[in-house]
């Protein structure tokens, strides 16, 4: 019995140390990216000890989202940074970089350059800037949300592999019509309806609803025009490399249908929907942490979802 105890102690100590010896070996790179004036401000962790390892960029979704995940004022989930650090312990290098809207003094900038195409032409600069660099083997864009489509559009002479992350099938002004519906009824519903209707007719709205003025306010409209003109499963078709898309079950803003219809579209795609998994990666025991998951840090990654990512960047 006491030989058993020292052995399973032993067990133990050398787990422990090897995790804690691994650790050691990441290490994190301050690096500054500039598209003209807008400075995205990034970080790059790698594990040291490895001559080469594949790299793994983060694309972000919609909002103002920093590299951890989270929002200045607004939610903080810290998704990022969570996948950052479990991927980097797999071997894989991960870039990760505050999105333009997240700085506070890129705003005077981007206010005067509201196109969806700028999130391309800033994930473009990012590749650019590893596509060279010895250190890694393969470059895989991971697109979440709004990212899944930006991810698409980059240019991917130096992309080895994309992952679509709770990426949406429709064009923007279809999912945000029927995430209305489904939150807020009929009537609201097709008052947006009729907004997106005019906004792609005429390049603006005359009278904004006045409980839509933060969807459809005047800066946003030319962005989100700039935005409708693309349809994922379309611009899905197009791309040669290797696909995987991932979607969880738990997810309340983008659906288990949205990855079907994405997979149908590209058919040598792969597919995998993440059990119990939320919007922000996270796990959960039952439905009614779902909201909660979107702004508090303390639950889980979905670790499914890291074997699922690192089984796929490796193969």
């Amino acid at each position: 019995m006491i030989l058993r105890i020292v052995y399973l102690y032993l067990i133990l100590v050398l787990s422990l140390t090897n995790l804690c010896f691994g650790q050691q070996n990441i290490v994190s790179e301050e690096i500054l990216i500039k598209n003209d004036s807008i400075k995205l401000p990034g970080t790059l962790s790698h594990d040291a000890s490895l001559v080469k390892q594949p790299l793994a960029i983060f694309v972000h979704g919609s909002g103002n989202v920093d590299r951890n995940g989270n929002q200045a004022m607004g939610p903080s989930p810290n998704y990022i940074k969570l996948l950052n650090d479990s991927l980097t312990l797999k071997g894989i290098a991960f870039y990760r970089f505050d999105k333009r809207t997240a700085t506070r003094e890129n705003l005077k900038y981007v206010m005067k350059d509201m196109r969806f195409d700028a999130f391309v032409e800033d994930i473009n600069l990012v590749i650019d800037k590893f596509k060279d660099d010895e250190r890694f083997s393969s470059i895989t864009l991971i697109g979440h949300s709004q990212g899944s489509l930006v991810s698409m559009l980059v240019n991917h002479s130096h992309v080895d592999k994309y992952i679509s992350l709770a990426g949406p099938s429709h064009t923007v002004d279809h999912s945000i019509i029927a995430q209305v519906k489904l939150q807020n009824g009929d009537s609201i519903a097709t008052i947006v309806k009729s907004h997106f209707k005019e906004l792609s007719e005429k390049g603006s709205i005359e009278r904004v609803d006045p409980n839509l003025m933060v969807l459809f306010n005047k800066p946003t409209q030319p962005f989100l025009v700039s935005w409708m003109k693309y349809n994922p499963s379309e611009v899905i078709k197009t791309l040669k490399m290797p696909i995987l898309i991932l979607n969880g079950d738990k997810d309340i803003q983008v659906y288990l249908e949205d990855a079907e219809a994405l997979h149908k579209a590209n058919p040598k795609s792969k597919k995998v929907i993440i059990k119990n998994m939320t919007h922000t990666l996270k796990t959960i025991e039952k439905d009614s942490d779902i909201m909660a998951t979107l702004n508090s840090p303390d639950f889980p990654l979905s670790q499914e979802l890291v074997e699922t990512i690192a089984a796929f960047i490796k193969q």
